[in-house]
């Protein structure tokens, strides 16, 4: 049994990790902390978790250093975690780290986006924790840079076609929809029921940080530096990311083409879904899955394709990730404690 501890664990992403553990036989979570809730029970603050954790408690969060673990779920806000990481990863322990810290690669953009950083020596040693593309390392890894929701939307959409040189990287433009989840469990007015329901817009236009994380990684992929044009919004939900992204072609290639170049790209992976011609993802088909759907459509007319990604932000975007991430660093099987079906109304 692998012992777990989570760090931060009354956010979203840390009640989502209790949600999933909570079907994962192989692993025992050992200690959750929070500042704010320490003394807490779980199944107080999380009533829909009542019979999985009885009688546990948030503990302190400045007592993770004695806490007897083998793998840390860090759930901290950008920077917070800096600190906790260097001392558990000098202790030998593994960490899976949720939060940007150590996701940007180049310590000054991320700087520039974020705040100081105070942990440079360990950003070349983070593996980007996205198994599509850093399975092998993420399997021998110490420190794991769980990804943003945003960019795992958008890179496993791209994936494919950039691979195979399809698209004009000079020509991206993401326009991409979050529920409201996404901006964390700490009330803002601008999350305000009021202000949010029966609405819908865009926010950080041209500034959202999510924005060289893609780009670092879009680059990778293209063996060239690239920028993009990134747009977020706020749906009125309260889970999900829709994707939408439009490239120019290279060629002219159909949609059934590029769908049968993403099909064979992603065989065998577990928590990919290509969908067929004429079918577009939905938030309803993926809410509370690792799952990522994604469909595509050629334009024809403009010499564009279109490629429609769907995620669940709490799952995919962030806490399934990093189950699928510890799995393979432990060497459990990948779907291990990730195979919850979504709920059909």
């Amino acid at each position: 049994m692998t012992k777990v501890a989570i760090i931060g664990g009354s956010g979203y992403t840390g009640y989502e990790l209790l949600r999933l553990l909570a079907g994962h036989e192989k692993v025992e979570v050992c200690a959750i902390t929070s500042r704010q809730f320490k003394g807490t029970s779980i199944e107080d603050e999380f009533p829909s978790l009542k019979g999985f954790y009885e009688g546990r408690i948030f503990i302190d969060a400045n007592d993770y250093t004695s806490i007897d673990a083998d793998i840390f779920f860090l759930c901290l806000p950008h920077s917070a975690g800096m600190e906790a990481v260097k001392t558990l990863i000098n202790a030998g322990k593994k960490v899976i780290d949720l939060s940007a810290d150590f996701r940007i690669k180049d310590p000054a953009i991320y700087e520039e986006w974020y705040t100081k950083h105070t942990a440079k020596e360990l950003i070349a040693e983070a593996v980007y924790g996205l198994p599509e593309l850093y399975r092998e390392k993420i399997r021998t890894a110490r420190l794991i840079a769980n990804p943003g929701c945003y960019p795992t939307s958008v890179v496993l959409g791209l994936l494919p076609l950039l691979k195979d040189n399809l698209i004009d990287t000079n020509s991206i433009i993401i326009d991409s929809k979050s529920g409201s989840s996404g901006a964390g469990r700490t009330p803002g007015k601008e999350l305000n029921f009021v202000e949010e329901s029966l609405n819908f817009k865009a926010y950080k236009v041209g500034e959202h940080r999510h924005t060289p994380e893609i780009e670092q990684e879009l680059s990778a992929i293209a063996k060239t530096s690239l920028n993009v044009s990134f747009t977020p919004h706020l749906l009125p939900v309260s889970r999900g990311i829709l994707s939408t992204i439009y490239a120019n072609l290279h060629g002219t290639n159909s949609t059934e083409e590029l769908l049968k170049v993403s099909s064979e790209f992603y065989d065998g992976e577990p928590f990919i879904r290509i969908l067929s011609s004429g079918k577009l993802p939905e938030l309803d088909d993926v809410r509370g899955t690792n799952f990522c759907d994604i469909g595509l459509k050629v334009d024809a007319r403009t010499g564009r394709v279109i490629v429609i990604s769907a995620i669940d932000n709490l799952t995919k975007g962030a806490s399934g990730a990093a189950i699928q991430n510890m799995n393979l660093m432990v060497g459990f099987d990948e779907e291990e404690g990730l195979l919850t079906q979504v709920v059909s109304v």
